[in-house]
């Protein structure tokens, strides 16, 4: 199979963003004309990309999901260990975020769209092993930590958000977990 054309390819991006930012405002009840006409495409052209509106869900959520595991590279790259995980970990907030927001509408057209969350998980717990594995080497975090508590706290903090503002209390709780995992001197 051969790569898209890039006009196709931003086509195909334009349309998740616009589709992610709609689905998050209306829930599963926009329409895809209307997703098209804000992405400043053709109806012909998001059905050739989505033929229908599950397709379109499972797109915006692999695609957020994507983001947040390309990312772990990113910042390892850039960052100093503990400066990367905390980076990742609050990207990790914006992808709890998306998926409460289309998990209703997935839930709305599939029933249960745990196939669709499962395969995200593998390539979310390599990410936080990776870059928890290097903040322990290079002496930035304690080796007693479990990756799977950080994630656990901050999903902990939005299941039980009651407020919009959840989001920013995970935040801080980000900057808590960072301070709290670093060593004893």
């Amino acid at each position: 199979m051969r790569k898209p054309r890039s006009d196709a390819q931003r086509n195909r991006e334009r349309i998740l963003e616009v589709a992610r930012q709609a689905f998050s405002r209306s829930g599963a009840n926009t329409t895809l004309d209307d997703i098209a006409k804000e992405a400043g495409v053709g109806p012909g052209t998001l059905y050739r990309h989505f033929p229908t509106r599950e397709e379109l869900l499972q797109a915006v959520y692999r695609s957020e999901m994507e983001k947040l595991a390309a990312a772990e590279q990113k910042f390892a790259e850039e960052l100093p260990p503990a400066e990367a995980l905390q980076a990742w970990l609050l990207l990790f907030i914006d992808y709890i975020a998306a998926k409460q927001l289309i998990a209703p509408a997935l839930n709305a057209l599939l029933g249960d769209p745990k196939k669709v969350f499962e395969t995200s998980y593998a390539r979310i717990w390599d990410a936080i092993r990776a870059l928890v594995k290097r903040a322990k080497k290079s002496g930035d975090i304690r080796k007693d930590l479990d990756p799977i508590d950080l994630l656990r706290a901050l999903i902990g903090v939005a299941n039980v958000a009651t407020s919009p503002d959840w989001q920013q209390s995970a935040r801080r709780l980000v900057d808590i977990l960072i301070t709290g995992a670093r060593p004893i001197r």
